[in-house]
């Protein structure tokens, strides 16, 4: 049964690979470059180049430089990369299926009474969020996207942005994210983390670190319901 009372924290979740299953672009990724595991490569060079952007103050959206990194290792790999390659990229970003333990964990801290939100790189689209497209968006009381103040995470300005759409302090935040860069944002930042460490990451060892860390959703929920009494 739902907890009588809302508590204090506010569980803020990471949308691509924390919720969103990034593993159904492997086949794109395959036929391109004959290798699944450039996913990968891509995923961390687009991270990487957002970052840049950012500090360089500049910006352009999540889907834009994800298709000029693709482009990029399209020359890398000396692989000819096309116009329907680059749409089906975005399309397939659009609608990434929701991982399998992502609705029981949501379910579980909805009932235990926490606030939930999303904190996303990708710009908001017209139409339906990917959100919606996975049958997730109900769960959440707001999902915010970084294009709002034209910086990517982990710049403390997107984690502000949610304590002030919000209307709480940044030490009310649980950021919940797959990716330790991005909790160590959240950390810099006032908030607090949980991570993740889904397939293809795990715990950096330097650096603040996460007093909530597990393998699935599942098992972070249950921490967090333990933790943030």
């Amino acid at each position: 049964m739902p907890s009588a009372e809302k508590r204090a924290r506010v569980l803020v979740f990471d949308v691509n690979e924390t919720l969103l299953d990034i593993t159904v672009l492997e086949p794109l990724f395959t036929r391109v470059f004959g290798h699944a595991g450039v996913m990968r490569q891509w995923f961390a060079e687009l991270v990487l180049y957002s970052q840049t952007i950012t500090l360089s103050g500049q910006y352009m959206t999540f889907a834009e430089i994800g298709s000029g990194v693709l482009t990029m290792l399209s020359s890398i790999h000396a692989v000819p990369v096309h116009a329907q390659d680059r749409e089906e990229l975005v399309d397939t970003l659009r609608h990434l299926p929701a991982h399998e333990d992502v609705e029981p964990a949501l379910a579980s801290l909805t009932d235990a009474g926490f606030r939930l939100a999303t904190l996303t790189n990708s710009a908001p689209s017209a139409g339906r969020s990917p959100l919606d497209n996975a049958g997730l968006s109900h769960w959440f009381e707001k999902q915010f996207s970084v294009d709002e103040v034209r910086r990517f995470k982990p710049a403390p300005q997107t984690y502000g942005l949610v304590a002030q759409g919000l209307g709480i302090e940044m030490s009310q935040i649980r950021l919940i994210a797959a990716h330790p860069w991005d909790t160590l944002g959240a950390q810099a930042a006032g908030c607090v983390s949980a991570l993740v460490t889904r397939t293809g990451n795990a715990v950096l060892p330097v650096g603040p670190q996460s007093d909530v860390v597990g393998p699935d959703l599942p098992s972070v929920a249950a921490r967090i319901i333990d933790v943030d009494r």
